[in-house]
């Protein structure tokens, strides 16, 4: 495996895109393979239409434990809307930490 690849990503990840026209987006990574993660956020990347990248053009931002990602994780159904919730959360969690300090 190439000493670059980041390998601590997983499915149900929350990943932040750094390259592309979708740079600074948050994602939930859907499914993964050596070299790429296929990549959902609910809006314009769907579940049923997800954005295949790189591993070495996103940064993971948290591994996260909602009810969402157990969902992701186990195989379960995950709706769009729930995805574009859980992120909007996130994205406001980072954004008041990034201001507090």
């Amino acid at each position: 495996m190439d000493p670059e690849l980041p390998d601590n990503i997983y499915i149900s990840d929350v990943v932040v895109s750094t390259a592309g026209r979708d740079q600074g987006e948050l994602f939930y990574v859907i499914d993964e393979d050596p070299v790429y993660l296929m990549l959902a956020n609910g809006k314009d990347r769907t579940l049923d239409k997800p954005k295949r990248k790189k591993r070495k053009h996103v940064q993971k931002v948290l591994r996260s434990e909602t009810r969402v990602a157990a969902k992701i994780r186990s195989g379960d159904k995950v709706l769009n809307s729930e995805l574009r919730r859980d992120l909007a959360f996130h994205a406001s969690q980072m954004q008041a930490n990034n201001l507090g300090g």
